[in-house]
């Protein structure tokens, strides 16, 4: 098998390949190829098949070769493909479309380089849909007042997040199915931008007229003018393979996965579960939930079909290239992406280590650990790196580099030294929160207006103390309550008739008992309120709301210290939680902890309990090139003898410390 570049097609070749080892054929790969790459190499018959084909546009691809054909449709109609804008900002300024954007004025609206024309977040350089994207710009007369914006697409989509988050106007372009649109939801986040007019190069009529699509959530009109034709998402297989296999050409034929379903897999994935096992268990959870309709794909094409373990996905390495490729993760302050440049402690490390070695680097992004793994071991990136942990299960894959952080955990909290006024109010609410005093205070309450209603309805007739109108009645029942329940008893209003007597003895000593229990629990909510932010190393984290990252050595660190965490899928959910005061700490590792503390607006976040629980990271490199990691710990252990580790050590966490 092979697979498409883009890891939000991964899912569905995991499912595919898990399907096809249950009818019993042993499945190599996948391994990930470009488009043309694999559309050479399955008419070569080099391999038998994919299931990223998409339709219309790869029907030049495939039609240009002979020897290899599409085979069913896994998602009809489900790649989708178009532009979109912030939602507040169509309604506001009443952008119906590309069109409008001619108009200076509102392209200025998503000008963010200050050059005078809007940025529009497009794709990777090279990539089919940027061409499209520059024809459009062209063929809709918005070459003076739009720009394309390219670079690395995940970094960047993640910028127009951060922007959309913090209420600025947004631009850009997105297909499905891909994680995009599950965190800037078309319809509730943001708008399609209707084309004026279908134009596409090199395209017929009837696919010009599938560029208006119907029943799109986030469009004015429907059908929605996208100026993309929706494609089918379908298998692609070499035509000598499927003569000679007949199973397997009737289960490529029948399997089908929603568009929910791969969108939810991609959300899931790039909030954290991006390993591979967490890619393969993904698609044996999609089986499993699906077992009767896999179970009739099965027995349809093979009716002796055995069920399936999945296995592991061997992926061949490739020979060396010129310059070092470096697949980096974002995770400040190992790698941050920002003016579409990548920096950070590790970035200028590799830099560091290339020039060491006589050679050149570039860098691209890449979301995940899987997407890292598969590409370090095909040979699509010499390294790998961005904050990644040196771990058993990832040695297993691939090889690592010599440790080029030793560094642990530690815990992030709001400055205790001075806290303000209003940090002692929301600890005093947030202890009464958690305390017995809020339905203490509903029993105070209730039981002093049945009091009030009682000694006014058997003195009313006939004690002036106790007004006999109702509301005026009320209030004063009320105010004799109070004033007998807690003892003090001015004596300016008092019962005098028997009735009235026995019932204020009961209520004095009843009163007593529930007034000295609402006493003590504000005094408990004070004291409690005093001691809950006080966390000072991890001693102190027990009985404490404490927010980590779920999968990382803080989970395991928390759990087996018996605090049940509370599991965020990236480190900004967990300073959000913070902030927010709904967590007391957050455990993570130390160097992006102090990382963000020193740049924490108001500086009211600090680390504490020092470093704990030891991490290391590395670069991940192929297990079949062992002369490329000796060459790399070569020129680490020549920059740690030379100085030049701890300067730049320094220079990014020395102030830190």
């Amino acid at each position: 098998m092979a697979r498409a570049s883009w890891e939000t097609g991964w899912f569905q070749a995991e499912v595919y390949r898990q399907l096809l080892e249950h009818l019993g054929y042993a499945v190599s790969g996948p391994v990930t190829m470009e488009n043309a790459e694999f559309y050479e190499a399955v008419a070569r018959n080099d391999v038998d098949l994919w299931v990223n084909g998409w339709f219309p546009l790869h029907e030049p691809l495939l039609n240009a070769r002979t020897g290899a054909e599409r085979v069913g449709t896994q998602v009809p109609s489900g790649a989708l493909q178009g532009y979109f804008a912030d939602i507040a900002t169509v309604e506001e300024y009443g952008i119906g479309g590309l069109a409008d954007l001619a108009d200076p004025a509102l392209a200025a609206l998503f000008d963010a380089d200050g050059n005078g024309r809007a940025d529009l977040v497009g794709c990777n350089p090279g990539w089919s849909c940027a061409a499209i994207i520059d024809h459009h710009i062209a063929a809709y007369g918005l070459g003076d007042t739009v720009e394309q914006i390219q670079g690395e697409y995940s970094p960047l989509m993640t910028e127009v997040l951060e922007r959309h988050a913090a209420g600025h106007p947004v631009l850009f372009y997105t297909w499905t199915p891909n994680w995009t649109v599950g965190l800037l939801v078309p319809g509730t986040d943001v708008a399609w931008l209707q084309a004026p007019f279908p134009s596409l190069p090199d395209a017929g009529p009837a696919d010009l007229e599938r560029t208006r699509v119907g029943g799109l959530a986030g469009c004015a009109s429907d059908p929605c003018a996208t100026g993309w034709p929706p494609n089918d998402i379908a298998v692609v297989a070499n035509s000598a393979f499927l003569a000679a296999n007949a199973p397997a050409r009737s289960l490529l034929e029948q399997v089908r996965i929603p568009l929910e379903d791969i969108l939810a897999q991609n959300e899931a994935m790039i909030a954290g579960e991006g390993d591979p096992e967490d890619i393969a268990g993904h698609a044996r959870t999609w089986i499993a939930e699906n077992a009767a309709t896999v179970a009739s794909w099965l027995q349809s094409a093979d009716p002796g079909a055995e069920p399936l373990d999945a296995g592991s996905d061997p992926v061949p390495a490739v020979g060396d290239a010129p310059t070092l490729s470096v697949a980096a993760r974002v995770l400040s302050p190992f790698v941050t992406y920002q003016n579409r440049s990548f920096s950070g402690f590790e970035v200028e490390l590799a830099r560091m280590v290339a020039r060491e070695m006589g050679a050149r680097v570039t860098f691209h992004s890449a979301d995940i650990v899987a997407k890292q793994i598969d590409e370090v071991t095909r040979g699509k990136a010499d390294l790998a790196l961005g904050g990644v942990e040196i771990t058993g299960q990832r040695e297993a894959a691939v090889d690592f580099s010599l440790p080029v952080l030793d560094t642990g955990l530690t815990i992030l909290v709001h400055d205790q030294d001075d806290p303000r006024i209003w940090d002692r109010i929301r600890s005093f609410f947030a202890a009464v929160s958690k305390s017995d005093l809020p339905w203490q205070l509903m029993v105070f309450a209730v039981a002093v207006l049945l009091a009030a209603h009682l000694i006014w309805w058997l003195e009313r007739r006939h004690n002036d103390d106790f007004a006999k109108p109702y509301r005026r009645g009320l209030w004063d029942s009320f105010y004799w309550s109070i004033v007998t329940m807690s003892t003090v008893g001015y004596g300016d209003k008092v019962a005098r008739r028997t009735g009235g007597r026995a019932f204020s003895l009961l209520w004095i000593t009843f009163g007593t008992l529930l007034f000295a229990a609402f006493t003590a629990s504000i005094a408990s909510a004070l004291a409690v309120s005093e001691l809950q932010g006080d966390v000072r190393g991890p001693a102190d984290l027990a009985h404490k709301r404490v927010a980590t990252v779920a999968d990382t050595a803080g989970e395991t660190y928390l759990t087996t210290l018996g605090v049940g965490p509370v599991v965020t899928a990236e480190i900004g959910e967990a300073y959000e939680l913070l902030e927010e005061h709904t967590v007391e700490a957050v455990v993570f590792d130390a160097p992006v902890l102090r990382f963000h503390a020193a740049r924490s607006a108001g500086g009211d976040l600090t680390t504490v309990g020092g470093t704990f629980d030891e991490v290391r990271y590395g670069f991940m490199l192929s297990p079949e090139r062992p002369e490329l990691r000796e060459q790399v710990n070569r020129s680490l252990l020549r920059l740690i003898e030379s100085g030049a580790y701890d300067d730049l050590f320094d220079r990014w966490f020395g102030q830190l410390d």
